[in-house]
């Protein structure tokens, strides 16, 4: 709070780092509404590293945060920002980004790149920054080992927000780690068509259980996945809506014979049987058997059903109509 600020020119900020940051363009708009109506409340911060005489004349500042804010300025056509400038070096500065607790969350990517540009670009090493960010050595390994397993266009895909930092995470890293080419050209199809987070994490998982075959149409041809997909979907939703809930029932009772079908097969090459196959027979029995009496019960006293069906499954005669006068009455 005691640091003093002042309104900066843009040109004498040196946007060293902005290969660290995201694009964000979402998040530049929102921040330019909220400068446009109530100017600039958070100032960016920078050090100088070293002073460096601009050519309009004044001292360079070397920006550490605010890469949005000032995208956001740039955009209104502003010509000055408000910022900090940190009385420390430019190692100081960045370790301070990271071990701050305030401001907005960086990404998992983010970091990273933060910490390559530490470690690689101002030579300390990862007990180093780990000590003097507050973080453990483990996470300073993890956050270079995401960089280093992801491939140089993902990384780029993430910064100008075309690949979310979960997709790249989660789906990209592991991918490059097991099939390096087969993750080139997935990144290759998605610049063309993008898919959203929940689109990639289903197109991974289906995938992760393919063939070789199909994993070959799967990376050339992702964006037609998702749409078979949906279509199925799509499909199944019809259908559930078509037959009602005594359809899903159905359906559910034809699954269970399946996989009972297939359990069955399964025992002949099981020898012996293992203890936790023979520990759940007693409560699958007991499911099973709940399951009969209910359909049992339900059946006998369900008093919104066909009087007739339920009658001749009784083995009695079907019951008079409601609105049928007695057969007295009728001689």
């Amino acid at each position: 709070m005691d640091t003093p600020w002042l309104d900066l020119d843009l040109h004498r900020l040196e946007l060293r780092f902005a290969g660290a940051r995201l694009v964000e363009p979402r998040a530049v708009e929102r921040i330019a509404r909220s400068i446009e109506q109530g100017g600039q409340i958070v100032p960016c911060i920078a050090v100088a590293d070293p002073p460096v005489k601009a050519r309009e004349g004044g001292e360079r500042l070397v920006l550490i945060d605010g890469y949005r804010r000032v995208a956001a300025l740039r955009r209104l056509g502003r010509d000055t920002a408000r910022v900090e400038c940190w009385p420390c070096d430019l190692t100081e500065a960045l370790l301070g980004m990271l071990a701050r607790a305030q401001g907005r969350p960086f990404a998992a990517i983010e970091e990273a790149l933060q910490v390559r540009e530490i470690t690689q670009g101002l030579g300390l090493s990862q007990h180093e920054v780990a000590r003097r960010c507050g973080r453990d050595v483990s996470w300073v390994s993890r956050r270079l080992q995401l960089l280093s397993a992801l491939p140089d266009a993902a990384v780029a895909a993430v910064r100008e927000g075309r690949l979310s930092s979960w997709a790249a995470a989660r789906v990209m890293a592991p991918l490059a780690r097991a099939n390096s080419e087969h993750a080139d050209r997935l990144l290759r199809a998605l610049a063309g068509a993008p898919l959203s987070t929940r689109e990639l994490r289903c197109w991974f998982k289906h995938y992760e259980g393919a063939s070789r075959a199909t994993r070959e149409h799967l990376v050339d041809q992702p964006q037609l996945f998702v749409r078979a997909q949906q279509e199925i979907a799509a499909q199944h939703a019809s259908a559930r809506l078509r037959d009602g809930p005594e359809g899903e029932c159905e359906s559910d009772l034809r699954h269970l014979n399946v996989i009972v079908a297939r359990l069955r097969k399964r025992m002949a090459t099981l020898r012996p049987l293992p203890a936790a196959v023979v520990n759940a027979v007693p409560r699958l029995q007991t499911s099973f058997d709940a399951l009969c009496n209910d359909i049992k019960r339900y059946a006998e006293h369900d008093p919104d059903g066909d009087t007739q069906q339920r009658a001749g499954s009784q083995g009695a005669r079907p019951d008079l109509a409601r609105d049928q006068p007695p057969a007295q009455a009728v001689a």
